[in-house]
């Protein structure tokens, strides 16, 4: 039955595997593209049919190419240098407040001279919206190309490819001009042949402050005075880090904008927001509030009310400087020209950047909707009502686009007019009925993909429902199956006889949690979910544990109470013998032991989305002084050292192993404990190299001792208990073997333990208590189950230490928006970065919890009942699997299974849904990542088992043939 049971696993997991690819395929959109770059038919009135595929590469010398633009646009370039200036991760609150208020006199006084650029109606500044997802690589390519990218852009941003769509700088460097670029090193990723000259700092390192900024502004006076470059792109991440480390009350904030304040002298800009704790990917307000200042001759006004709530979008910035510098606009720019950027220009040439921007956006809708055609929109303007809210978005946007050339048109005819407020008024009419038209037509496009085939998505849905189905009918036969009746068969007078109030509820909580999933607001605020269903399912544990004891003071009960109490495996796979009484007592000590610190662990974040403002103890700390926190840390590291030793001194065999693992633990253990005290609490000096080696050594001691424990273990511990042996005359079979007991024990809690370490060296300082206090969930709950068997099934076990997991998982942080991901942590013990080591050490850092449980499962292993082995002959592979393997393995998988076909479901359902984007698709890429959690988990918990059950059956079995 085992091979069968492996068999049908696997087969389920493929298929799961199979669908699931097939799903992000065809579910996650590829914004449709035109080819090539814009030359110039840019300037030319688009025609009916066919989109030109434009130019590939210019066919006049740059020079010629240059004049040839200005002399069809009519317009001269309004400037011909260029500073672009990106301070990473600037919120625009920073500079112009929020809710037409004005910043914080701290704020203002950081920045001293754009706010007098402000002021004085010297600088033009809008809050730049930036599409989601909020990194870096997929909003620069908005900057330079008009164009948002596809959601899984978020993915490519830590492997960033070369650029090859139209953008400005391609524009520029066609028509001659020559670029520099100083700062983050994925502009040299994405234009690697551009850059007359290029000095790249990585933008992943984010423990480095200061050296990264400091790479930027030492070129500054070289580059400032040189005159061979037309453009300067300076993109300073040291903002952004401080944001990652500290959150954006860090107190290295103020210090680092008034470092940015005395670099900027041209344009600014920022590529997008942070959190409350620094960090951005996902599309909150202060994630997508980014800050776009123009400074220049162009944007002087006499009159401004610089803490106006200017709103623009982040890919304006692309048309309204290519039109500035005398270049065609990008070929798919969604973008909108700015208006006050252009108050140096007459009317006249303001109407002509509208046209060219109008025609550049009706190209991309021609290629979206091939048979939308200028000339039929204007001959059917007559025919066309003035209520269009309930035609098509085809007309809407042809009487939209009709109206802005018939009004500029009219414009064109009074040119000559008297009365300049006539000029003006028809100038007025023309640009607001262009900007009707582009703006309407931006939201448009910037919400069409290309769509793929329903059943394409439908397929894969089936195939992870027919996964789901295979592991749903593998657990159902297993549960009715010979093979596990006989494991409750000697509490059936106890758990068959009652109503599972815990089962009840587990099955129930499933049920609501797949309900829950199709709500944006459940979605947003799943913390409270996990929460309430793990405290529930402990408080009916804790009834059962007193409904137990009483049932155990009971005479006439008593007898087989005490029966099952002497057959605890907690004393089977430990030296500590306990009596009824105090068995009792450790029952409910654990439970409650797990019930108060899940409520502290609840409370030290608030989590979710929506109310991450409500006060918690995180950021009661984050506001107290660095001692405080340091002090913690040191205490959650000596509370996992001990209770590791603890729990070490409760295995029978005392070998010289052992000591040497624990001597290994504590070594490892001083190591996080300098890294602690070396770690700069302030980061206002330069990186600490000294920690990153302190972690590069705690990696490899830690992965020696864990992968020794893991070999050895079964090779160390005896085959069979002293009593076992005792008990065996001659050659006859012996009663039990522990020695597996023994070997698991170890692993288990070594697997746990050298896991807290590795976390507390990993995770944000502010997380080490509630760290701690998940991994004494874990051997609470060990304990709690290995102390009386008949209380909960061991399916239920399981399931409770996933939910733990669950509930640890939001409670370290974590929510369902991308901008939780906690990047600081994934370069600890990194010199250099590394794609794929800071995305394994990142994907450890947000799955630390659940991790931390299916380690905890190996430990659950070692305590389970498997008293029934009479002889040697029944270890058998379908055994191990049965007994020691199935349930821990099966019931994640099935879980898992379930959350993943149902939210895959609910996600095909909303894919039109407003929130699609902003909520459910970033929860499906969590799901995602929780699914290789699991197979992660699933996979040590099976190999770890498998692994010691075949080296001890070949030890059994030599034993066996020196006995005969």
């Amino acid at each position: 039955m085992g091979a069968a049971v492996a068999g049908w696993t696997v087969a389920a997991v493929l298929l799961q595997v199979a669908g699931l690819s097939l799903f992000l395929y065809g579910f996650f959109p590829v914004k449709p593209t035109l080819r090539g770059f814009s030359g110039e038919e840019s300037y030319q009135v688009p025609s009916c049919g066919s989109v030109s595929a434009g130019q590939q590469e210019p066919a006049l010398p740059p020079d010629q190419l240059r004049s040839l633009y200005r002399e069809l646009s009519g317009i001269p370039p309004v400037y011909d240098r260029l500073v672009l200036m990106v301070i990473d991760g600037l919120p625009a609150e920073f500079v112009l407040g929020r809710g037409r208020k004005p910043p914080s006199k701290e704020m203002m006084e950081s920045m001293p001279y754009t706010q007098s650029l402000l002021a004085g109606c010297k600088a033009a500044a809008y809050h730049a919206k930036a599409a989601p997802p909020t990194v870096t690589m997929p909003r620069l390519k908005a900057m330079v190309s008009g164009a948002i990218g596809g959601f899984l852009d978020v993915a490519f941003n830590f492997n960033t490819q070369a650029f090859l769509e139209d953008n400005l700088l391609d524009q520029l460097h066609m028509i001659g001009l020559k670029l520099v670029m100083l700062g983050d090193e994925t502009w040299i990723k994405l234009f690697p042949t551009l850059f007359t000259r290029q000095d790249g700092v990585s933008s992943f390192y984010v423990k480095d402050t200061v050296e990264v900024d400091f790479n930027v502004s030492r070129h500054l006076e070289f580059e400032l005075a040189a005159k061979d470059w037309s453009v300067l792109v300076l993109h300073y991440l040291g903002l952004d880090h401080v944001g990652h480390i500290g959150g954006r009350r860090s107190v290295l904030m103020t210090q680092k904008m008034k470092e940015m304040d005395d670099v900027i002298r041209r344009v600014v800009v920022s590529d997008h927001g942070m959190t409350e704790g620094g960090n951005h990917g996902g599309s909150s307000y202060e994630e997508t509030d980014s800050l776009a200042l123009f400074i220049g001759h162009s944007v002087e006004s006499p009159y401004c009310s610089p803490y106006d709530q200017n709103e623009a979008l982040q890919v304006d910035l692309a048309p309204t400087l290519a039109l500035l510098l005398g270049v065609p606009i990008p070929k798919n720019n969604f973008g909108v020209v700015l208006p006050e950027p252009l108050n140096s220009l007459t009317d006249d040439q303001k109407l002509r950047m509208l046209e060219l921007n109008s025609w550049q956006i009706l190209r991309l809708l021609q290629a979206q909707v091939p048979a939308f055609c200028l000339e039929e929109c204007i001959n059917s303007e007559g025919s066309i009502v003035l209520d269009i809210l309930h035609e098509s978005i085809e007309k809407k946007l042809c009487h939209l686009l009709s109206k802005a050339f018939s009004s500029h048109q009219s414009s064109r005819l009074h040119r000559g007019s008297d009365f300049k407020s006539v000029q003006a008024g028809y100038y007025g009419t023309a640009a607001d009925n262009y900007y009707g038209f582009l703006r309407y037509a931006s939201e448009w496009l910037s919400h069409r993909a290309t769509d793929k085939p329903l059943y394409l998505l439908v397929s894969a849905i089936l195939l992870m429902t027919v996964s789901c189905l295979f592991l749903m009918s593998t657990v159902s036969c297993l549960l009715k199956g010979r093979s596990l009746s006989q494991v409750d068969q000697h509490s059936e007078s106890y758990l068959d006889q009652r109503c599972h109030l815990d089962e009840v509820l587990v099955l129930a909580g499933m049920f609501l949690y797949v309900i829950s999933l199709g709500s944006s607001s459940f979605v947003e605020e799943e913390q409270y979910t996990w929460h309430f269903l793990t405290s529930t399912l402990y408080l009916i544990f804790l009834t059962k544990a007193i409904h137990s004891m009483l049932k155990g003071s009971n005479p006439t009960l008593g007898h087989k109470a005490e029966e099952s109490f002497d057959k605890s495996n907690f004393s089977y796979a430990t030296s500590f013998e306990l009596t009824p009484g105090k068995r009792n007592v450790y029952k409910l000590c654990t439970i409650l032991i797990v019930l108060v610190a899940g409520r502290v662990i609840r409370a030290w974040h608030q989590g979710g989305i929506n109310w991450v403002h409500f006060p918690d103890i995180s950021k009661l700390l984050a506001q107290a002084d660095s001692s405080v926190v340091k002090s913690l840390q040191i205490i959650s590291f000596l509370a996992v050292v001990v209770l590791f030793s603890v729990s070490l001194t409760l295995l029978r065999a005392r070998s010289k192993f052992v000591i040497g693992v624990w001597l290994t633990h504590i070594f490892c253990g001083f190591l996080v404990l300098l890294h602690i005290c070396a770690n700069q609490i302030s980061t206002s000096l330069p990186i600490n190299h000294s920690t990153a080696s302190i972690a590069r050594q705690f990696y490899v001691i830690a992965s020696v001792s864990i992968s020794a424990t893991v070999l050895a273990s079964p090779w160390v511990f005896p085959i069979f208990s002293t009593e076992a042996e005792s008990a065996s005359s001659g050659s006859s079979p012996v009663k039990a073997i522990h020695g597996i007991r023994n070997s698991l024990f170890l692993t288990g809690i070594t697997y746990t333990a050298f896991w807290g370490l590795l976390q507390l060296l990993l995770q944000q300082p502010i997380n080490a208590i509630p760290l701690f206090l998940i991994f004494l969930q874990t051997v609470s709950s060990v304990v709690h189950f290995s102390l009386d068997k008949t209380l909960h099934k061991q399916w239920v076990q399981v399931v409770a230490m996933q939910f733990l997991g669950m509930a640890g998982h939001f409670g370290l942080g974590n929510t369902n928006s991308l901008a939780s991901i906690d990047v600081a942590g994934a370069f600890i013990g990194i010199s250099s970065y590394s794609t794929v080591l800071s995305g394994i050490l990142m994907f450890m850092i947000t799955y630390a919890s659940p991790l931390m449980l299916y380690l905890g499962l190996v430990l659950h292993v070692s305590v389970k009942d498997i008293d029934d082995i009479s002889t040697l002959r029944h270890l058998k592979w379908s055994y191990i699997l049965d007994k020691m393997v199935t349930l821990p393995c099966l019931f994640p998988l099935l879980i898992n299974s379930l959350a993943l076909t149902s939210y895959t479901i609910v996600l095909l359902l909303m894919r039109n849904h407003l929130f699609v984007w902003s909520v459910f698709s970033p929860k499906y890429l969590y799901v995602c990542a929780a699914t290789v959690c699991t197979y992660v988990g699933v996979f040590v918990i099976a190999m770890t088992a498998v692994y010691n059950c075949a080296v001890f059956k070949f030890r059994a079995r030599s034993y066996r043939d020196k006995s005969q």
